[in-house]
């Protein structure tokens, strides 16, 4: 499924680097970490945000993008904590219709996560094709708590991202206010499907939004075609741009839509 292809990459967040007797293959989905994840390479992805064992499915919306570090190095590697309480995959879904209000939505999937499960519970994610007149998207989301205090990793550095023609990434800083006590750290990332990229290349654009203050993180996937993948298995392009830009994704993440489910996680 478009959801379940994309979270993988997004999901790259996931199970890559979880130890071998905790990794799980759920049937259906991607699992995206348990205590610690390494980005998978660009062309897995999966979100999300956004997101693991995407032998299952790919869908990251985080894999995003990532390039994978040489063993026994911690560069890239980030340590997951518990969300603080369940999120359901209902609720993901129903989070990313509010986020675009007038569109037409199918081929929806998710997954809740679990607090009460160490050893597979600490993802949440969300996907769907969106129609909102102009051609039609895949768009995901993941949640996940990452261990304070924050270090290089999924979504906190451009440093160790791949460098490929075309590809671009970039950080901000939000500044505390009432809605992100604290503050929180962004990652905008846009990666074509496959290199080198041609006219009729889909292209992914992942944004990242990670609270200073309690790890809590939102990882955004848009893709300008159907579904993630890679190379030829990638839809072709429906549109020139995704359905939100920069600007307006992260005042998605950090808007009322998402505040519970930010609430939740961290």
């Amino acid at each position: 499924m478009p959801f379940e292809a994309d979270l993988a990459h997004a999901l790259d967040r996931t199970t890559d680097s979880l130890e071998p007797d905790l990794t799980a293959l759920l049937s259906g989905t991607v699992q995206r970490g348990r205590s610690r994840r390494r980005r998978r390479t660009a062309g897995v992805i999966a979100g999300v945000g956004a997101c693991a064992v995407i032998a299952a499915a790919g869908v990251v919306i985080p894999d995003v993008l990532t390039g994978m570090h040489s063993e026994g190095s911690d560069i890239g590697i980030v340590a997951m904590a518990m969300p603080r309480s369940a999120i359901t995959d209902t609720q993901m879904i129903q989070a990313l219709e509010a986020t675009f209000p007038g569109g037409r939505f199918s081929a929806e999937s998710g997954q809740s996560n679990n607090p009460s499960d160490p050893s597979n519970g600490r993802v949440a994610n969300g996907g769907l094709v969106l129609d909102d007149g102009h051609g039609a998207a895949f768009v995901g989301v993941s949640a996940v708590r990452l261990q304070l205090p924050l270090k290089d990793g999924d979504g906190l550095s451009c440093e160790w991202q791949p460098k490929k023609d075309g590809d671009t990434c970039k950080m901000s800083e939000l500044p505390s206010s009432a809605e992100i006590p604290g503050g929180a750290l962004v990652m905008f990332q846009q990666n074509a499907a496959a290199h080198p990229v041609r006219p009729d290349t889909a292209r992914r654009w992942t944004v990242t939004v990670t609270l200073k203050s309690t790890g809590a993180q939102l990882q955004m996937v848009q893709w300008n075609s159907t579904g993630g993948g890679t190379g030829a298995e990638t839809p072709k392009p429906t549109r020139p741009a995704p359905p939100l830009s920069e600007p307006q994704a992260v005042a998605a993440l950090t808007g009322a839509a998402w505040a519970p489910i930010l609430g939740a996680v961290g």
